[in-house]
């Protein structure tokens, strides 16, 4: 797991979640006790999924150009 900003964390979560909530497979071996320690809860799971470090979500942050150079 990289180190995401607060706001990349919540970004990364919140997808993953809406991609749960509308039916995509969960990246974690869950048994039925799970589901209901997490409540069934989509942001939970989610949660779980990026602290074990399984999503294959990425962040792109743009780099500062240097200064003097311009692009052609």
């Amino acid at each position: 797991m990289e180190n995401h900003t607060k706001y990349e964390k919540a970004r990364i979560i919140g997808a993953r979640a809406l991609q749960i909530s509308m039916g995509a497979p969960i990246l974690l071996k869950l048994k039925d006790q799970d589901f209901v320690a997490f409540n069934y809860n989509p942001i939970n799971i989610a949660k779980k999924e990026y602290e074990k470090d399984v999503l294959p979500l990425s962040i792109r942050r743009p780099m500062p150009e240097k200064a003097g150079v311009r692009k052609k």
